[in-house]
């Protein structure tokens, strides 16, 4: 066998169907599109609708949200049909070692491992920082040591709180994912109701004349906002990472997936008219647009409410992205690409790769800068993308996969187009980006052909 054979040699597909039967099955519809509103709707239905409407799109930012979503869905279906097709753990990681081989499947694998552990990273340095300033507010200061990452010349050593949410998070999926996603869903309540509450108080402030005019950044406008916007709805992809988990797969991934696409995309579009009805489009170019609208109209109170909503919506984003990782690893370590002691599942959970990848984000999170670092998310959520949108075609070609459930319609057009969309965002990454995810996949693949490659148990 060749190098490039055994690079791209792939799994037996009845074992890995079959490796996952440890899992308990007790996900629903609900719990999926929980976890999938949990991940999408963070503290950017708080801020984009405002600056985006001000910067680049004016009142058509709603016309952005609706574009961005269909393009956006052109990937979920794609996503949606290989979850019903193949519903094992890994997501696009496992999907790719199925239809492309096992070097493919390791780069969208770290691709995956960059997108989730960062953006959880990232998110737990915001938790903190509201909540230091909700906090701030009844009065109660604490010291600056402990709120921020390690910058001793600035008197800052290590961020407790960041540190704190995701051990607190971690500890809470170790103990099953029934509690888990009761905890979840609660808190997505809350989400819901706070952004609900907004709307519901905005329409009464709604005046028409600041929807004039409503394209005052003309056609480009809209489509420049859509690039931005469309970031908004990532995080529905870590939905299909729950596969072993759920209750019949080949329905309630696709429904999970595609319901989570359809009701953020609802909850934007809305927020976004309340918004720019409320003010002026060209006043909204701040750092809390929906708490200036509210400070505008005399709501100030409600504006407190609306932080605990932002502080609910990075918890559950927290909570999606750190089960999704670590069922990503566990995965990896199934294929023996990592250490297999990943994948030892106990108790129907794996406790190992959950353990890990817990204390690596709170690492992350309480100690390192991530400032610079965020736009790998984007490129790492991209290239998982375009393998999964690519992959339909040799998925519907594959011999041994009878797929009964969810097909994506007009194929293969629409996968082609959701891949020249994924490669059209990625060409508008920055040098920077694209020099840091270089030296990412550099490493990984130091990585795979140091013990991946040797220890795969395919080779």
């Amino acid at each position: 066998m060749s190098l490039w054979q055994r690079m791209t040699v792939k799994p037996d597909l009845e074992k890995t169907l079959a490796a996952d039967h440890q899992f308990a099955k007790t996900l629903t519809t609900r719990d999926l599109v929980a976890l999938g509103i949990g991940a999408v709707i963070g503290t950017g239905i708080f801020i984009l609708p405002g600056t985006v409407a001000a910067t680049t799109s004016g009142p058509a930012i709603t016309l952005a949200f609706i574009l961005a979503a269909v393009a956006c869905s052109f990937a979920a279906m794609c996503y949606a049909e290989f979850a019903s097709a193949l519903p094992v753990a890994g997501s696009a990681y496992a999907y790719g070692n199925i239809v492309f081989g096992q070097i493919f499947g390791w780069i969208i694998g770290w691709a995956l491992v960059l997108e989730y552990m960062l953006a959880v990273a990232a998110v737990s340095t915001s938790f903190s920082a509201y909540l230091v300033s909700l906090l701030r507010g009844f009065g109660l200061n604490l010291p600056k040591a402990i709120t921020g990452a390690f910058n001793p010349g600035n008197g800052q050593y290590v961020n407790l709180i960041a540190v704190g949410v995701v051990l607190l998070i971690g500890w809470m999926l170790s103990h099953g994912m029934q509690s888990s996603m009761r905890v979840n869903r609660i808190m997505v309540v809350v989400k819901l109701a706070i952004i609900l509450l907004f709307i519901l108080v905005g329409l009464f402030y709604v005046q028409p004349k600041n929807w004039q005019p409503y394209f005052p950044y003309g056609g480009k406008g809209v489509l420049a906002g859509a690039s931005m916007v469309f970031f908004a709805y990532l995080g529905f992809d870590a939905v299909s990472a729950s596969a072993p988990e759920v209750k019949h797969p080949q329905k309630t991934l696709p429904r999970g997936i595609i319901g989570t696409l359809i009701i953020a995309t609802i909850l934007y579009v809305l927020v976004a008219i309340v918004l720019t009805g409320m003010v002026h489009y060209s006043e909204l170019n701040v750092a809390d647009p929906v708490a200036f609208a509210l400070a505008a109209v005399h709501q100030t109170g409600i504006g407190g409410i609306i932080s605990v909503g932002a502080i609910a919506g990075m918890f559950t984003m927290m909570v999606t992205m750190i089960y999704s990782s670590s069922r990503l690893v566990y995965a990896i370590g199934r294929d023996h690409l990592l250490p297999a002691w990943f994948a030892k599942v106990h108790n129907q959970l794996p406790q190992h790769a959950l353990g890990t990848v817990t204390v690596i984000i709170a690492l992350l999170g309480g100690f390192v800068p991530l400032t610079q670092l965020v736009n790998l998310v984007n490129i790492g959520t991209l290239i998982a993308f375009a393998f999964v949108s690519l992959g339909i075609i040799p998925l519907r070609h594959h011999q041994g996969i009878d797929n009964q459930g969810f097909k994506v319609p007009g194929y293969p057009v629409t996968p082609l187009i959701s891949l020249a969309f994924c490669l059209l965002l990625m060409s508008q990454l920055s040098l920077e980006t694209w020099v840091m995810s270089g030296l990412w996949f550099g490493f990984g693949l130091i990585i795979y052909f140091s013990y991946g490659f040797r220890h795969s148990a395919r080779v």
